[in-house]
């Protein structure tokens, strides 16, 4: 039996995701698991950290590069996602915290178009292990930071949506626990 899977050279962009995945601030989600109840602000660090090893082992394996479907992320292309949105979530916290406890307006930032300016698919694992385990690190490191009096401080994404140091923590940790899932890491 054949593996049905194939990697282009290049295999154009992958479905996007136009969904607004705030709703697990607010209940389960029933695909990975995940329960924004089973999150404190002071965790965010540790699961980040364990994120980062379990990614370490899917960068691992032979076939990282092959999508599983057409119009679907390839463990490696969501491995390069991870790393970016690592980047994203960590400069909103910062951005949060810069401003004091004043309310801050996140920049757009469209996952899709990142997938396609950075060629996600022609990622390097080696180079992009280095890359990933230093964006898991600086997360994990700011996340650190922020002491229980500034876990309301808030911001707002560009939609709207409202965050807060612990809302933004819980849903970034809902992305990278759900891009696990969705590479059975």
């Amino acid at each position: 039996m054949s593996d049905a899977r194939v990697q282009p050279s290049d295999p154009g962009p992958a479905a996007p995701d136009t969904a607004d995945w705030t709703w697990v601030l607010t209940r389960p989600c029933l695909d990975c698991g995940f329960d924004p109840a089973d999150v404190r602000p002071d965790g965010v660090s540790e699961i980040l950290l364990d994120a980062r090893r379990r990614f370490t082992r899917v960068l691992e394996r032979d076939d990282v590069a092959l999508r599983p479907a057409e119009g679907v992320w390839s463990p490696l292309e969501y491995s390069a996602h991870v790393r970016d949105v690592c980047d994203v979530m960590r400069g909103r916290l910062e951005q949060i915290l810069a401003a004091g406890g004043a309310t801050v307006q996140f920049a757009n930032w469209d996952q899709d178009a990142a997938a396609v300016e950075k060629s996600y698919w022609r990622s390097d694992p080696t180079v992009l292990r280095r890359e990933l385990d230093a964006a898991f690190d600086a997360a994990a490191a700011a996340f650190a930071r922020p002491t229980p009096g500034q876990w309301s401080w808030p911001g707002l994404r560009s939609n709207g949506s409202p965050f807060t140091v612990d809302t933004l923590g819980r849903y970034f940790v809902h992305d990278v626990l759900h891009h696990l899932w969705d590479v059975r890491g």
